[in-house]
């Protein structure tokens, strides 16, 4: 079997969870080429990770600027794209024009407008992108789809979905990038895309109008404010406040995060510890969400940032019955650890209740490894040959779009407090 060459772009937190998986568990497939990104110092990083950790060669380094020369030099079949959410677009789409496949992180991209660019892109060149869903693959998320599509519980007429995110997790992103919504689309994109494909996923349908109310309730400077806190910094980094701080992300503490952030800053500026109760954040932390689906489903969907345990609890209703899912994942600052602790589950269980029958559990198979146990079952499906899978798991660009456009109809919602029509925010050839 010849090898599939990529290189990546983006070799932030995220990168690695990819090309470590590559050049670990999948050489005998797969060839990594080449890194670009904006930064050298975190490229040079992630070539000593490559050498000392995973005991292969350093591979070249690009700036970004010099992506157009990376792929004519390099010649990949396919680019991996995990760079910051709002350039997701400009990667893939060049991608794709000088002839490559793509596969990128979630989400796809942040607004109606790039998204438009992305299938127009597709149309154009031919070429194949994929969107890299993990929760897709977890266990027990697999199995809610094989009840519905067995028919366990009829009809599916509604779904409740609520998403915790806790003090630990859910407050990183607040103190990163993320915390602009034009880099990130906010949570309704940025992190919600994930729970909008696993209802498109589990019910096999696509949404067809959209709610959302929502707010900045808990971070940010003026809240903190209003509770009565006196004490503010900037950054945690050589600040006495943030010293007392619980919320507070100490960079220099952690060997990896300071390679890869503190390190580099010098080159492009990029504070990854920026206090949480700081001014400049305009993304929401309180959200709710009504989605009708075109097959008439009804979701109301609830997301909070500040909880005091992470997970989800979602119910399932049907002409049959009621199914109720609730996991209990595992706390983590993201980058700051071991990869398989990203979203692990610590408690997850499924009970059925027949319309006119005792409820009963469903056995949930285990699995090890991040999200759930999805991310292992993800990079095989991605870096090894792919096999026949029933629940058609592996996400395409048309998925990625479905995603994502529910969270870009929901911030639309916001701003306007009108429901949306998804139909009217993007055209599929």
């Amino acid at each position: 079997m010849s090898k599939k060459k990529y290189v990546l772009v983006g070799t932030g937190s995220r990168a690695e969870f990819f090309w470590g998986s590559m050049v670990r568990d999948f050489r005998d497939s797969s060839e990594l080429l080449a890194f670009c990104d904006v930064n050298e110092t975190r490229m040079q990083y992630a070539n000593k990770l490559l050498q000392e950790k995973y005991n292969h060669p350093a591979v070249r380094t690009y700036k970004a600027e010099q992506f157009d020369e990376m792929i004519k030099n390099e010649k990949p079949d396919a680019v991996i794209v995990t760079t910051v959410d709002r350039t997701h677009h400009t990667y893939i789409i060049r991608a794709m024009e000088l002839g490559c496949d793509v596969i990128t992180e979630k989400p796809m991209t942040v607004d109606e407008n790039k998204c438009q660019e992305i299938l127009d892109a597709v149309e154009r060149t031919g070429r194949n992108v994929r969107v890299t869903f993990n929760y897709r693959y977890a266990p027990h998320n697999t199995k809610l789809r094989e009840l519905i599509q067995d028919g366990v519980v009829g009809q599916v007429t509604s779904v409740h979905f609520e998403w915790l995110l806790n003090t630990k997790h859910g407050a990183d992103y607040f103190r990163r990038w993320h915390r602009d919504k034009r880099n990130s689309g906010g949570l309704l994109v940025h992190k919600s895309t994930h729970h909008f494909d696993l209802v498109n996923f589990w019910l096999g349908t696509t949404p067809d109008t959209v709610y959302a109310m929502g707010g900045l309730q808990f971070y940010g400077k003026e809240n903190a404010e209003n509770r009565g806190v006196t004490s503010f910094y900037q950054r945690a980094h050589g600040s006495e406040a943030a010293k007392g701080d619980p919320f507070a992300l100490h960079l220099a503490e952690n060997k990896h995060l300071k390679a890869m952030y503190l390190d580099a800053e010098h080159e492009d500026g990029y504070q990854r510890d920026q206090s949480v109760f700081g001014d400049g954040i305009n993304i929401e932390d309180t959200l709710g969400v009504l989605v009708r689906y075109r097959n008439n489903a009804i979701l109301t969907y609830s997301l909070n940032a500040y909880l005091p345990w992470e997970g989800f609890q979602v119910a399932i209703n049907g002409t049959k019955g009621r199914i109720e899912m609730k996991v209990v994942e595992q706390s983590y600052v993201n980058g700051g650890g071991d990869k398989a602790d990203e979203g692990a589950v610590i408690g997850k269980s499924i009970t059925v209740f027949p319309m006119f029958d005792a409820p009963y559990k469903v056995e949930i198979q285990e699995a090890a490894g991040g999200h759930g146990g999805g991310d292992p079952v993800l990079l095989r499906d991605i870096f090894a040959e792919p096999v026949e899978d029933r629940f058609r798991r592996a996400a395409t660009h048309v998925d990625g779009a479905m995603s994502i456009l529910t969270g870009i109809a929901g911030n639309i919602s916001l701003r306007t407090g009108q429901p949306v029509a998804v139909k009217n925010l993007v055209q599929f050839h």
